[in-house]
C-alpha cells in the first residue's frame, strides 16, 4: 500500500488549501485514514480521522476549520483546510488506520 500527499503549499493567514492522499495498493483493505501533522520542534499531532461507515471525527484544534472527506473511487482523502494561521504551519500526513502506512508528507507554511 503506497499513500502520496499533495496539496501543499505557501498561503497567507485567513488563506485555504486542499490537501490529497492517493491511496494505491490494497485498498480494500482499508476502512480508516486518518491525518495528522508536525510541526518543528514538536510532536506529531493527530487531526482527524475518516471511517466508511461513520462521520469523521477532529482534533479540537482544527474542529471547524478543518474538513476530511473521500472519494471511494478515486481512493483519495482529502483535507480541507480553512482560515488557516501560522499556527497551522507543519508538514501534513495521512495515514491508514491500524497500520503503519504513512504517506510521504507535505509542507504547509502559512505566513503572518
Amino acid at each position: 500500500v503506497q499513500l502520496v500527499e499533495s496539496g501543499g503549499g505557501l498561503v497567507q493567514a485567513g488563506g485555504s488549501l486542499r490537501l490529497s492522499c492517493a491511496v494505491s495498493g490494497d485498498t480494500f483493505k482499508i476502512y480508516a485514514t486518518g491525518w495528522y501533522r508536525q510541526a518543528p520542534g514538536k510532536e506529531r499531532e493527530w487531526l482527524g480521522a475518516s471511517r466508511l461507515d461513520d462521520d469523521p471525527t477532529y482534533a479540537d484544534s482544527v474542529k471547524g476549520r478543518f474538513t476530511i472527506s473521500r472519494d471511494v473511487a478515486k481512493n483519495t482523502m482529502y483535507l480541507q483546510m480553512n482560515n488557516l494561521t501560522p499556527d497551522d504551519t507543519a508538514v501534513y500526513y495521512c495515514k491508514i488506520a491500524g497500520t503503519n502506512y504513512w504517506g510521504q508528507g507535505t509542507q504547509v507554511t502559512v505566513s503572518s
